[in-house]
Formats: structure tokens, C-alpha cells, sequence
């Protein structure tokens, strides 16, 4: 299973992107997909995550900013940054349970990198 994680960029303080991350490969369900982030100096925090069903999780920092969705038919995340803030300044990691085989695992796409300037 790969994770192809895209849509990162500089923009300014109050501006938008939107990442996406495909999954592809030998996939029977996407339990989980997710966004992590992290920002230099510091640990990855989980940012947002979409479950099975459309159950949602948010970090606290960006609620109402960020939202995240899922195209099960395309095995595909989105997550739209609205209101960027410096402090949503990080490489963002993509990461997906799936069961593939009948054995459940997690799996990392590569970084992308947001910088919100002031």
C-alpha cells in the first residue's frame, strides 16, 4: 500500500490549501485516514482524522478552520486549511489504517510541507 500525499505550499497568514493523499495498492478497506503534522523542533500531533462512517476528529487548534473529507471510491483524504495561521507551519504526514489481506496496518505517505508567512 502507498500513500501519494500532495497540495502543500507557501501561502500567507488567512489564506487556504487544500492536501490530498491517494492510497493505492492491495487495499480490502481504509479504516481510518488522516493528516498529522509536524513542525521543527517539535513532535508529531495528529491534526485531523475521518473514520469509518464519516466520524471525525479534530485538534483543537484548528477546528473551524480545517476539514476533512474522504472519497472512498477514490481511496482518497482532503484536507482544507482555511484561515492559515504561522502557527500551522509543518511538514504534513498522510496516514491510513488498512486492511489489506485480512491484516490491519499503518501506513505513511511522504511529508508535505505548509509555510504560512505573517
Amino acid at each position: 500500500v502507498q500513500l501519494q500525499a500532495s497540495g502543500g505550499g507557501l501561502v500567507q497568514s488567512g489564506g487556504s490549501l487544500r492536501l490530498s493523499c491517494a492510497a493505492s495498492g492491495s487495499i480490502a478497506s481504509i479504516n481510518v485516514m488522516g493528516w498529522y503534522r509536524q513542525a521543527p523542533g517539535k513532535q508529531r500531533e495528529l491534526v485531523a482524522h475521518i473514520r469509518t462512517g464519516n466520524i471525525t476528529y479534530y485538534l483543537a487548534s484548528v477546528k473551524g478552520r480545517f476539514t476533512i473529507s474522504r472519497d472512498n471510491a477514490k481511496n482518497t483524504v482532503y484536507l482544507q486549511m482555511n484561515s492559515l495561521k504561522p502557527g500551522d507551519t509543518a511538514v504534513y504526514y498522510c496516514n491510513a489504517v488498512v486492511t489489506s489481506n485480512r491484516i490491519q496496518s499503518a501506513y505513511w505517505g511522504q511529508g508535505t510541507l505548509v509555510t504560512v508567512s505573517s
